[in-house]
């Protein structure tokens, strides 16, 4: 059981990378700036997290679903996979908004 978040967010990153490449709405658009995009606001999430970290806000904790190691104190591998989802399903919702609901 202690791979089932990690699991679950690559299925569900997997799920966005299917509608993506059906709608191509993102990185079968443009790969490259897509890549970019993404890298950088997952980085600035890091920032954040690491932030929180510091503070003491942030706490791994402990659970049967989440592996039970980290790869700097307080910060779990999914963690990363995390950001990249919610970066991803952001820019998804984004692009297809626009393409939805055209500014004119």
């Amino acid at each position: 059981m202690q791979f089932a978040y990690l699991g679950a967010l690559l299925l569900s990153l997997g799920g966005l990378a299917v509608l993506d490449w059906r709608f191509k709405l993102a990185y079968w658009e443009n790969a490259r700036v897509t890549a970019l995009t993404l890298a950088c606001s997952a980085a600035v999430f890091l920032v954040w997290d690491i932030a929180g970290i510091s503070l003491d806000i942030f706490l791994h904790g402990n659970s049967n679903y989440a592996l039970p190691f980290t790869i700097v104190s307080e910060f779990p591998v999914e963690e990363m996979f995390f950001l990249l989802l919610l970066v991803y399903v952001t820019l998804l919702a984004w692009r297809g908004s626009e393409r939805r609901w055209p500014r004119t």
